[in-house]
């Protein structure tokens, strides 16, 4: 049995501070910051009373959701003694702040289990979803906090499994670790090899490559607008790929070009010269409005500049292929930081103004995240050799991710700092923290990890 396989033979099976009446003295109450960290640190409980009437335990309070969408994700709730539900919770100064915030027709909102306020409106008001669904509420009663705190201490909360993993010894993590990688790879490099039998080669590499360039946020539509507009389509047309993929995009809405820089009112007319002879046949497959998570994303990672960055993929594509394909992780490095757009290397957005200095259309980070997410699988799938020569690739800077499945696992535990310097271990810890911490609605209870640590040590 192999370590990937060990590590599969573990994974889990499919599986009152609230009132309704307001204070009768004024008081100076927290920042809604300060008072998320209250209710992320426990201090206002985890039994309530809805407004409706029900009972509410919290069992799980999540994490903290520093990007776009609901404050808490992957929390877990149970309504009057059900079984846990598993989704986001989400908190606001005024019960008027869903629709306000534009709450109610956000897609990114349809999971929130419960909504958290503490000033109460003029009147009653429910909390909807998109899909008309009545979330649960509960008011806070601020009246009862300490002095606030000044910020929260974490992203996540340390799980049962650190004081286990704080006996085990660092090379013996690193195993598990490694094992825990290499399952990952397999199943990663298991899609590709699905996608290439249907499609090829090709297409699914390309595929794989367009999806890594939307990170976490825009891995969906970026698939779907490479399977819309498929390479052996580009290729056939290289010079209109740009104008296609902004196209069929929907970032070629009609703008009023009046405000824009110059440079961008140049790119933008040549890019609708190559568009319009499409623009009616293409008119259902065009992405609708709000298609693409661009709120909470870095502005070098605006879903338009990586966009753009796709388009130099296309354009380059037999030399992408054989760089990838070497599995030389200082070659692929030099070849992307080659790749450069005359708009993309000064522009964050179609609307932004250009940077005070060029830059890199793909940086160190999205060049690792397609060493970790496409040339690792493939080397795993293709070449055993070459992927052990780079199971001591140095893995990129820690990204909020990883940093909250390694509080989750290891608490403030520094010892395990030198491991996540690692590519596949960094892998490794992700899988873990996928196959386990997020499938846990039992706030760590019931979950096997902690006991199978000791199997392993």
């Amino acid at each position: 049995m192999t370590p990937a396989d060990r590590y599969q033979t573990w994974l889990p099976h499919p599986n009152p501070t609230v009132q309704e009446s307001p204070p009768s003295q004024p008081f100076s109450a927290p920042t809604e910051l300060e008072i998320q960290a209250r209710w992320f640190a426990g201090e206002f409980g985890r039994e309530f009373t809805t407004l409706s009437g029900d009972s509410l335990e919290i069992i799980q309070f999540g994490e903290w959701n520093r990007e776009s969408g609901p404050d808490f994700s992957s929390a877990a709730v149970s309504l009057n003694g059900q079984p846990p539900q598993r989704g986001s919770i989400e908190l606001d100064p005024d019960v008027r702040d869903w629709e306000r915030h534009g709450h109610a027709i956000n897609p990114a909102y349809e999971n929130v289990l419960l909504h958290v306020f503490w000033n109460e409106g003029p009147k009653k008001l429910f909390t909807q979803t998109l899909g008309a669904r009545n979330v649960p509420q509960i008011r806070l009663d601020l009246t009862k906090t300490d002095p606030p705190l000044e910020k929260p201490a974490f992203t996540a909360i340390p799980g049962r499994c650190v004081a286990p993993l704080a006996k085990i010894r660092i090379g013996k993590i690193a195993e598990l670790f490694a094992a825990a990688a290499h399952y990952r790879m397999q199943k990663k490099a298991q899609r590709i090899s699905q996608t290439a039998e249907i499609h090829g080669e090709h297409e699914a590499l390309y595929q794989s490559l367009a999806q890594t360039l939307g990170y976490k946020s825009n891995k969906l539509p970026f698939l779907l607008l490479a399977q819309r507009l498929p390479l052996r389509r580009l290729r056939k047309k290289p010079a209109q790929t740009e104008a296609l993929l902004f196209g069929f995009s929907g970032f070629l809405a009609e703008t009023d070009l009046h405000p824009l820089p110059q440079d961008t009112k140049n790119y933008l007319r040549r890019l609708w010269t190559n568009w319009w002879p499409h623009l009616i046949p293409s008119e259902n497959r065009i992405f609708p409005p709000g298609t693409w998570t661009c709120g909470g994303v870095r502005p070098a990672n605006h879903p338009q500049r990586r966009l753009g960055a796709l388009t130099q993929i296309a354009q380059h594509w037999p030399k992408v292929r054989q760089t990838l394909h070497s599995a030389n992780p200082q070659a692929i490095s030099r070849f992307f930081s080659t790749l450069h757009h005359p708009y993309w290397d000064h522009h964050y957005t179609l609307t932004s103004a250009p940077a005070p200095r060029p830059m890199a259309l793909l940086g160190p980070d999205r060049v690792n995240a397609i060493i970790a997410n496409v040339v690792l699988p493939l080397a795993l799938h293709h070449n055993p050799l070459q992927f052990e020569k780079l199971q001591t690739l140095a893995a990129p800077d820690l990204n909020l991710r990883v940093k909250t499945a390694a509080i989750r696992l290891f608490g403030t535990d520094a010892k395990h700092l030198p491991l996540l310097k690692n590519a596949l271990h960094q892998q490794g810890l992700l899988q873990i923290y996928e196959d386990f911490c997020s499938k846990d609605s039992s706030n760590c209870s019931n979950c096997p990890f902690p006991h199978q640590l000791h199997l392993w040590s």
